[in-house]
This record gives C-alpha cells, sequence and structure tokens, in this order.
C-alpha cells in the first residue's frame, strides 16, 4: 500500500533527520560503521539543521492557508551528502491570486529561515574554537567563505575575523552556516525561487532582465566557485527567465508588501556568499 498526505512528509522527515545525523556524526570525525553507537554526535547538527530548513516551509506553508492558497506539508529531502540533505520543499497547489499574496509567500519562508538562524548562528560561535593557526572549518576539510552577516557576527560573538584567525565552526554554527546559505540560494531572483516571487511582485516588467543579469552575474562567480555553473545550469533548466503570472498581475503592491519585498531583498545582499567553499 502507498504511502499517502502526512505520511509521506513524515517518513520523508525520519530519513533526513537519520541522514543528517549521519552527516553530522562524519564531520565530527565518527565513522558510522566503526563507532554506529557515536553517531548521535551528529545530533547538534542536524537537529539545527533541520529546525532551520523546517522554519523556512513551514514560513511558506502557514502564510499559503492564511491567504487561501493550498499548498502541501514540507517534503524533506534526504541525500547521501557530506551535509545529509538537500534540503526541503512545499507544492503549491492551487493559483496565486495576486501580487500581494505572491510575495507574502515568498518573502515568508526566508524571513522565518532567516530569524531562526541569527541566534542559531551566534550560540554556535560561542561554541566554536579559535586558533591562530590555518585549519580546516567545521572539521570538514574545506574552507567556508563568509556572508556579510556571519563576518559581523563573527566579528561581535568571538572579536575577530576570519582572515586573520582559524575558525573552527562548532557544529551548531555549521549548521547555521548552511541556513543562511540555503536563505541565499533561495533568494537569487530567477524563475520561482523565493527570490524571484519577490522581484516580479516588486518590479514585474523588469523580472525577465533582472533574472537574466542574475545568470549572468553566476556565470562570472563560476570561475571563483565551480559551483555556481552547476546551479545556473540547473535553474534554467527547471525555471527558465520567466515567472508565470498570477491570476491578477495588474494591482499593485501596496505599500507594506513593498517594504517586505525589501526587506527580502536586504537579506539576500546579508546572506549571499560569492565564494562559499574552498578547498585549501
Amino acid at each position: 500500500m502507498a504511502l499517502r498526505g502526512p505520511l509521506i512528509n513524515l517518513l520523508l522527515l525520519i530519513v533526513t533527520i537519520f541522514t543528517t545525523v549521519i552527516a553530522g556524526a562524519m564531520q565530527s570525525g565518527i565513522n558510522p560503521l566503526k563507532e554506529p553507537f557515536s553517531i548521535y554526535r551528529g545530533l547538534p547538527f542536524s537537529l539545527t539543521l533541520i529546525l532551520i530548513l523546517g522554519a523556512h516551509e513551514l514560513g511558506h506553508f502557514i502564510v499559503s492557508h492564511k491567504r487561501g492558497v493550498k499548498a502541501t506539508l514540507p517534503y524533506f529531502i534526504p541525500a547521501p551528502t557530506f551535509l545529509g540533505t538537500f534540503g526541503a520543499f512545499i507544492k503549491i497547489k492551487s493559483p496565486l491570486p495576486n501580487r500581494n499574496v505572491l510575495l507574502d509567500i515568498g518573502i515568508a519562508g526566508p524571513l522565518a529561515g532567516f530569524i531562526i538562524a541569527i541566534p542559531v548562528i551566534i550560540m554556535g560561535l560561542k561554541l566554536s574554537e579559535v586558533t591562530l593557526t590555518t585549519g580546516d572549518a567545521g572539521g570538514t576539510g574545506i574552507s567556508l567563505g563568509a556572508s556579510i552577516i556571519f563576518s559581523l557576527l563573527t566579528r561581535w560573538v568571538l572579536g575577530v575575523t576570519s582572515e586573520s584567525h582559524t575558525i573552527i565552526l562548532h557544529p551548531i554554527a555549521f549548521a547555521g552556516w548552511i541556513g543562511l546559505f540555503v536563505t541565499a540560494l533561495n533568494l537569487l531572483p530567477v524563475g520561482q525561487l523565493d527570490g524571484g516571487h519577490i522581484t516580479y511582485s516588486l518590479f514585474r516588467k523588469r523580472h525577465k532582465l533582472i533574472a537574466s543579469g542574475t545568470y549572468c552575474g553566476l556565470i562570472y562567480l563560476g570561475f571563483q566557485w565551480p559551483g555556481w555553473f552547476v546551479w545556473g545550469v540547473l535553474l534554467i533548466s527547471l525555471f527558465g527567465l520567466r515567472h508565470p503570472q498570477p491570476l491578477d498581475h495588474l494591482t499593485p503592491l501596496d505599500r507594506n508588501r513593498k517594504i517586505l519585498g525589501i526587506i527580502g531583498i536586504i537579506i539576500f545582499i546579508l546572506s549571499f556568499t560569492p565564494v562559499p567553499f574552498h578547498i585549501p
């Protein structure tokens, strides 16, 4: 018998918690095959990441239903990667009535995820280790870039910068870093990403131009981190340059929605990391 409805969402959540616990344990130097009773050490990373991703998607879900738009519960995506997941998503099942509702739903997820990520990062940074020697970030063997907000929080909490010191991130801080990175990816002003919803709502006639400029920017950044080439191909394949119109695309945004849209753009600027990963 096939699983249906919320049972699928629950099963995917459970599996994703398991895969992210394994990922977190491996980041802490645990071999799950040799030390199966030590995988609990991956819980701080797993639960923190699930909290941020869950807040993001529940933000979309709750606002969708408040605005009369049918949407599914979040689907978490487990994955055999060093993060243990490919993220999460909800599926909109009814037409969007107008640009005001489109912006409400688009901003709700990034705003919720960002609000959760900030205190998580502060907590994680307080638990992180600072050294004067070079080393790896988060125990992954990968050096992490820093967004504007992450750099500011690092200087405020630790009193140092990642350029002058090596910061070995606690798993909670690393999960918060991933949360900001995912937020920025979703806020790229392309297609039906959250950022696409926001820029279409704000700049309907210029949305395609903004999306085109974003793709050009990703190509440029791809020469600094090749992952942007892959992400750009996925975006153009899945979403293209156009954004589907809501039922009423002519009614302008009200003042409060315009402010929310600007907040979304600011969150994107603060969260975006041009070169997120670097292998020393």
